[in-house]
């Protein structure tokens, strides 16, 4: 019963912050000077040799039908209550279709490519912590560290570049700027071979992701699991002749992933950061790309329901992590509950 009033009061603790990210996100993308509408009026110009002044009453047409010529709150209102009632986010100018139709395809290999890479990051990075805490200022901690730090320094967009490279003039690989092979586009279903060929094509991403994402939680966790085998209990586990595996497997490392549970929701922003960036890079058509051609298209509505979705699963994601924790510590719903009453 605790549990689940505090999983319910971590929820409407979202709310007013979805709200917020909402009218933020819309309203700094629709104060950019120019819309759709000043983007065709220049490529028609660019085409047709017409002048501004002739094709101002189209673009006032075009303003109109698209109802850009409203105040920026009347837009916001229009936008947000088509989402809450008929989870609508509007119509992308560029694509002419419905915005959910457009991110439709993109969002979902978005946030499985970024979920993929937290978990084996965290995972990969706690479990490197661990032996470099256990082999302090030995070769394998020096390795670690300096396997922790490479990940931290190089940027991501310049590990894809390299991978690039190799890929398109040292392997000749097939599979650039793609997430399936032929033969397997227009099959709609999942299937092993499928799925395989999928990792043959997103592996980059997944190898960048993983060991920018690792290099944090293997510091974090090493300093934490240092600290918690020299707190007053794990020496009292040892003076009651406990053997160190057992006090590491039950003692400390569960006290020492508190913070790294913590951390995770943060993480899943950065990894999805990460994802739209090295996309962009290697051109695999995820919401990377799309971000980027909307910005150019001044396609607002694409770019508004991006940021918002994107924000929603962000703030799932740390909802999660906070759920993890307190399973993990009932100290920590304990805390938040008589906070509360």
């Amino acid at each position: 019963m605790g549990l689940l009033i505090f999983l319910a009061q971590r929820s409407l603790a979202t709310v007013p912050l979805l709200i917020g990210i909402s009218i933020v996100s819309f309203g700094l993308i629709l104060a950019v000077p120019g819309d759709y509408v000043d983007g065709w009026v220049t490529r028609t110009m660019a085409m047709t040799g017409q002048s501004r002044l002739d094709l101002q009453p189209q673009a006032d047409a075009m303003r109109a039908a698209m109802g850009l010529d409203k105040p920026i709150w009347v837009q916001y209102w229009i936008w947000i209550k088509g989402i809450v009632f008929s989870w609508d986010f509007g119509y992308s100018f560029f694509y002419n279709l419905p915005v959910t139709e457009v991110i439709g395809t993109r969002l979902p290999r978005s946030i499985g490519i970024a979920l993929v890479a937290l978990i084996v990051g965290q995972f990969v990075g706690a479990s490197l912590g661990v032996y470099a805490a256990m082999n302090q200022y030995k070769i394998g901690d020096t390795l670690s560290t300096v396997f922790a730090f490479l990940g931290i320094v190089i940027p991501k967009f310049v590990m894809a570049l390299v991978i690039l490279y190799f890929l398109a003039f040292v392997w000749h690989s097939p599979y650039i700027g793609a997430l399936n092979s032929a033969q397997y586009v227009l099959q709609d279903y999942w299937t092993f071979g499928k799925l395989w060929d999928f990792f043959k094509h997103v592996w980059p991403v997944l190898l960048i992701s993983i060991w920018a994402g690792q290099a944090y939680t293997l510091r974090m966790m090493r300093g934490n699991l240092l600290d918690v085998m020299n707190a007053q209990y794990v020496e009292t586990a040892r003076a009651k002749g406990l053997s160190r595996r057992r006090i590491i497997l039950i003692h400390a490392i569960p006290n020492a992933l508190h913070p790294v549970i913590m951390n995770m929701g943060t993480r899943f922003d950065y990894m999805i950061k990460g994802e739209l960036e090295i996309a962009i890079v290697l051109g695999i058509p995820t919401i990377g790309p799309l971000i980027l051609g909307s910005i150019g298209n001044r396609d607002m509505l694409v770019i508004a329901a991006i940021f918002l979705i994107v924000a929603v699963i962000i703030v799932i994601g740390n909802l999660v992590a906070d759920l993890l924790l307190a399973l993990l510590d009932p100290r920590v719903r304990q805390a938040t509950l008589s906070s509360k009453s």
